[in-house]
């Protein structure tokens, strides 16, 4: 098994770049925009506007990419920019914040960092934009689009062809559900019944999405939310483990909740095609054998995220965390590649974006 991870993870970074070289030389991307919601993993600025202790806008954050500080929870790209970069777009997608005019055509980044499906996940941090705030920005773009286009019919008719990226749901248990100081829901709810809940709510807000106009939409799982360096502070792992297992326990009910969601909504709506991407399972593969050295701690200082200025270490590509919750450039170019094309029958469910792109 181990070996099989090894060839996996070592295919996964050749493909990766072999992939970005391909896009270059595209020219036009598969579909004509990209539409993004999610948490920090996906954030590209949207928290920078906000009173919130959850900002990336600062160095060492962005210090491999490009722009530098952007907001993204990163040293350099996050998973959607490495999807973005897959599907041949020459630019990242805008944040909301940022995105203007003619531009929102091509798609609208709305992701926040701390933001959960439930609107008050991750609030003790401060402002957050939860999943059915960020819907409502996506229906301000979509009266955007409907004014560019001439009416509802040409703009659904334009996004029925773009691809959806939805990833939310580990703040609704690090900053909700398993922080009994500042939340009562692990009192109220067994973690089924907080699951039930979290699936109910995400379904109605994809029920909307597909409202106004989506029809091409992969769902991120949660990842290994128990083996972040900071809840590994917090908890200290669990006996016999790497990880804080009650954690990942609770991700892998909620994973098994939303592939169900996926297939009833590929079976109610049979215009549109939703898919899972297993990121819990890319995400615990053989990481050593694939070249990172350490996985237990993260690049730069701090215990909740990279201190202002701080000097993080050298060796980046060998860390699969950035700060104590975010994966580095590294490790979200496995995660998109592997999202873009799946490497194994169960990275996805039941397709992959580069099949959901060419559908």
């Amino acid at each position: 098994m181990a070996c099989n991870h090894h060839k996996l993870w070592r295919v996964a970074f050749l493909l990766s770049l072999l992939s970005i070289l391909q896009t270059c030389a595209r020219g036009d991307p598969q579909v004509p925009c990209y539409f993004i919601l999610g948490d920090s993993l996906s954030d590209n600025g949207n928290n920078n506007a906000l009173s919130t202790k959850a900002k990336a806008n600062f160095k060492p954050y962005g210090i491999d990419f490009p722009l530098g500080p952007t907001g993204r929870f990163s040293n350099g790209r996050t998973i959607v920019d490495v999807t973005a970069e897959l599907l041949g777009f020459d630019e990242y997608i805008p944040s909301f914040i940022s995105a203007r005019g003619r531009a929102v055509l091509k798609g609208v980044n709305y992701a926040s960092a701390s933001a959960g499906i439930l609107d008050e996940s991750g609030k003790q941090l401060g402002q957050a934009i939860p999943l059915s705030g960020q819907l409502k920005n996506y229906l301000d773009t979509f009266s955007q689009i409907s004014k560019i286009l001439g009416g509802g019919t040409a703009a659904h008719k334009h996004l029925n062809k773009c691809i959806f990226t939805v990833g939310i749901g580990s703040n609704d248990f690090i900053n909700n559900y398993f922080m009994p100081s500042a939340f009562r829901t692990s009192e109220l709810y067994t973690p089924d019944r907080f699951v039930a809940a979290l699936i109910d709510q995400y379904s109605q807000n994809l029920q909307t999405l597909y409202k106004y106009g989506a029809r091409k939409v992969a769902l991120f799982g949660l990842g290994p939310i128990g083996c972040a360096p900071a809840e590994l502070a917090w908890y200290g792992a669990t006996p016999g483990s790497i990880c804080v297992d009650k954690i990942n326990d609770a991700v892998v009910r909620f994973n098994k909740r939303l592939i169900s969601l996926v297939d009833d909504l590929n079976n109610n709506h049979k215009d549109a095609k939703f898919t899972y991407i297993n990121i819990l399972g890319i995400g615990t593969g053989d990481a050593k054998a694939a070249g990172f050295k350490v996985t237990n701690s993260g690049c730069c200082g701090g215990q909740t995220g990279c201190l202002p200025l701080a000097t993080p270490c050298k060796n980046r590509d060998e860390y699969t965390f950035w700060d104590e919750f975010h994966p580095t450039d590294a490790m979200n170019v496995i995660f998109g590649n592997r999202a873009y094309k799946a490497l194994t029958p169960t990275d996805v469910h039941p397709i992959d974006i580069s099949t959901l792109a060419s559908l």
